[in-house]
């Protein structure tokens, strides 16, 4: 991802969640994702899905572990 990218990403993410702390940040090695984190905490992944060139769009994915319910 382009860092023009993870700042709107990081904007969008901001402003649904309601969030001022969430941020992405660059994946090492990996040019087709970033990190989500709110402050410090890593949260997920956003994939960019650039497989139709006319129909750019983005996926986040999250894992809930089972004792971060308790």
């Amino acid at each position: 991802m382009t860092p023009d990218e993870i700042s709107k990403l990081t904007r969008f993410l901001q402003k649904t969640f309601g969030q001022p702390s969430v941020h992405v940040r660059k994946r090492p090695q990996k040019d087709d994702s970033g990190e989500v984190y709110i402050g410090d905490e890593f949260i997920g992944v956003i994939y960019r899905d650039d497989e139709d060139p006319d129909d750019l769009s983005y996926n986040f994915q999250m894992a809930i572990l089972d004792f971060d319910l308790e």
